[in-house]
């Protein structure tokens, strides 16, 4: 075991936690950070990354950095919120000689109709307030890396789903719904392909890149499944439980009525370009660069997510 102590920036999410459980694989050095909440067998460290003392404080000591943390879904948040942790946690890792590995979303490339599939360099014009929200702060760490203040990349992920993940479209009204005897319930269209990412996937390949030195100043979409509907998926579900449920899909109408009653639906509204429309993220730059990867299949991938959920696991999601 080397001597170099990785930190984790939201342990306790369904990313963080997977990315824990790769680096102990690995056998690093390896603690949590969280605001409030204990991340079981790891050492956690409490701080609350908008606060810039505390967290200078919490990493200090450490030689590499993932910022896995999540916000509430709401577009207020993300605005005033994300741009203010980059900052400190930038500033705390120059302070502290720490790289710094960022994990991203995909919700800066715009505007929609995204090409098919999209990649890297894909266009970023945002016309969501979210998607705003992480240009800026993305754009504020690689700015940082080029000016030399630290050593910096970022992992983009597709939505993603896996053990715990209570924050997925595979979970919110889908998972959800089907541990209720219910039908699972989309907002999206019938026959859309999307691609997903798988959290153990995600951090396989998010550690891979951390210690890999050229990997530094750039952006890489991180490895996903084959492009899938929604539909297909539910059939993985409904074999994986025994059971025979038809996805529900929301129509605008009763979303728009729904949305005047429930603040989560209406945050949801600027997003739905990632589901009228195919929306399939392109990882050819990390294959390239890592060739002998192997994503997990979806039916594998369920699987685990569903038997995790089964185990007792119960948890918000921030919609």
């Amino acid at each position: 075991m080397n001597n170099n102590l990785h930190l984790v920036l939201g342990g306790a999410g369904a990313i963080g936690g997977a990315v824990i459980n790769e680096l102990k694989k690995r056998k690093v050095l390896v603690k949590a950070v969280e605001r409030s909440k204990k991340v079981e067998g790891i050492e956690t460290v409490t701080a609350d990354l908008s606060d810039l003392i505390q967290t200078k404080k919490a990493i200090q000591g450490a030689s590499y950095v993932y910022l896995c943390a999540g916000l509430p879904y709401r577009s207020d948040i993300w605005l005033k919120s994300w741009p203010k942790i980059m900052k400190n946690v930038i500033q705390a890792c120059t302070e502290h000689r720490a790289r710094l590995i960022f994990f991203d979303n995909v919700y800066m490339y715009g505007p929609p109709p995204l090409p098919i599939p999209f990649d890297e360099m894909s266009s970023q014009n945002p016309l969501t307030k979210k998607g705003k929200a992480r240009k800026e702060t993305a754009d504020l760490l690689l700015a940082a890396h080029n000016a030399g203040k630290v050593k910096a990349l970022i992992g983009r992920s597709a939505d993603f789903y896996g053990p715990y993940a209570v924050n997925s479209s595979f979970y919110i009204k889908f998972l959800e719904n089907i541990q209720k005897d219910k039908a699972p319930q989309v907002l999206g269209k019938p026959g859309i392909k999307h691609t997903y990412a798988y959290t153990e996937d995600n951090a396989r390949a998010l550690v891979n890149l951390a210690l890999d030195d050229s990997t530094y100043g750039e952006v890489w979409h991180l490895p996903t499944g084959n492009p899938i509907t929604i539909d297909e998926v539910a059939t993985i579900f409904n074999k994986n439980l025994g059971k025979d449920f038809k996805v529900s899909y929301m129509s605008r109408i009763l979303l728009k009525i729904l949305s005047i009653f429930i603040s989560p639906l209406r945050e949801v509204g600027e997003v739905l370009y990632q589901f009228d429309a195919p929306y399939v993220m392109s990882w050819e730059k990390f294959k390239k660069k890592f060739p002998d990867f192997k994503v997990t299949p979806y039916n594998e991938g369920i699987e685990k997510m569903i038997q995790s959920f089964k185990s007792g696991f119960t948890g918000k999601s921030n919609l």
